[in-house]
């Protein structure tokens, strides 16, 4: 695999709403943790190795068990997330696919069973976040293996 773009070929300045977009996330109040499963569920269905690699050392970091992260692609057959989390992954997967099936008014309302309408705009935002984060790794092939948890 050959990397087709690195950032520093990028234009200076290109990713700073990104980056600023992630800070504002990581202080919102947004459980860490969960907002790392929802990263790693997106990245899974957009196939973004990178992100998939760094958001596993990442959620690892946070605490989060080999056996969560392993079977999340399977979710909704296994006991290991709570209702809430569940309702996460849902909105997760209803956003990704938003072109295919829109957002349910189930799906919205069982996020909002459990979060404000500001934390349910949090949510989305950072599920828009890892969905533009997996479409530049995956166009640019940007070369998994090599993140270190805590460098962004």
């Amino acid at each position: 695999m050959t990397q087709r773009i690195a950032l520093q070929d990028a234009n200076k300045g290109l990713l700073d709403g990104m980056m600023k977009t992630e800070f504002y996330l990581k202080k919102s109040g947004l459980d860490l943790k969960l907002q790392e499963l929802v990263k790693y569920r997106v990245s899974q269905i957009n196939h973004c190795a990178y992100c998939l690699d760094m958001h596993h050392k990442e959620a690892v970091h946070l605490g989060e068990t080999e056996q969560r992260l392993y079977s999340l692609v399977a979710w909704r057959e296994t006991p290991y997330y709570t209702d809430k989390e569940r309702a996460v992954l849902a909105l997760a997967e209803a956003v990704t696919h938003i072109s295919q099936d829109g957002v349910s008014d189930e799906v919205y309302n069982n996020v909002a069973a459990f979060f404000t309408k500001a934390e349910i705009a949090d949510l989305v935002v950072a599920i828009a976040q890892i969905n533009a984060w997996n479409r530049l790794n995956v166009t640019f092939c940007t070369i998994p293996g090599g993140y270190e948890v805590g460098s962004i």
